[in-house]
């Protein structure tokens, strides 16, 4: 009992700010929705704070550095999100973009066929932060094969900007749904999609904690009813 109950509160306020975390984001992604695009700075100091903002951007793909990013689900389908730098005008720095989702074909060996803009046009869309916590023994697969690797498992910016020879802003910009640029399906995710969920799992370990202090209470009396 004094190992669980207090082990059970923990989880379910992890579970808890989770979710307060996600509404956070969820307000400034409301926010930065309703605001005009700025054009985007090519130094960030604070990247955190331009999470979700919205930018505008001139410049020119570069194809043959593109990537998909592979088990993205749209509209019950897999598929991948098409996502090629951007070269800032005519500086020498580059910007990702996320240019959407594309259904995947039949045969995973095969890749579909993507359609990029040429020469200069302007980006708008809203910039998204790469989580780093995850964990892919695609990294470990990437180290023996120096090859360009098509397709990645996972948005990895340090071994992305590690792999091509420019310089990569750290942030991604998601195309927006209005925004010309050769974008795909872009329903982006919403920040606040799992709070119900992360709300459902705190009630369920402080339940859990309840539980135990019940059943401890109950065998407490029961054996002292027996003595």
């Amino acid at each position: 009992m004094l190992i669980c109950i207090p082990l059970f509160i923990k989880f379910g306020f992890w579970q808890y700010h989770k979710a307060e975390q996600k509404q956070i984001l969820q307000e400034l992604y409301d926010q930065a929705l309703q605001a005009e695009p700025v054009t985007m700075p090519l130094t960030f100091e604070d990247t955190q704070s331009w999470r979700y903002r919205k930018v505008k951007v001139v410049g020119t793909y570069r194809p043959e550095y593109q990537i998909l990013l592979d088990n993205q689900v749209a509209q019950g389908r897999a598929g991948y999100h098409v996502i090629t730098p951007l070269q800032i005008g005519s500086s020498g720095k580059y910007v990702l973009v996320n240019r959407g989702w594309i259904l995947a074909e039949a045969d995973r060996s095969v890749l579909p066929e993507i359609e990029t803009p040429a020469g200069e046009l302007e980006i708008i869309g809203s910039l998204w932060l790469p989580s780093d916590k995850f964990y892919s023994l695609e990294q470990e697969a990437s180290k023996m094969d120096t090859s360009w690797q098509s397709v990645w498992q996972n948005m990895d910016m340090p071994r992305y900007r590690q792999t091509v020879d420019f310089e990569v802003l750290p942030l991604v910009i998601r195309l927006d749904t209005q925004s010309e640029g050769g974008g795909y399906l872009r329903d982006w995710p919403r920040p606040d999609e799992r709070i119900t969920t992360h709300t459902g799992y705190a009630l369920q370990w402080f339940g859990f904690a309840a539980a135990t202090l019940m059943i401890w209470i109950f065998t407490a009396f029961r054996r002292q009813a027996h003595e």
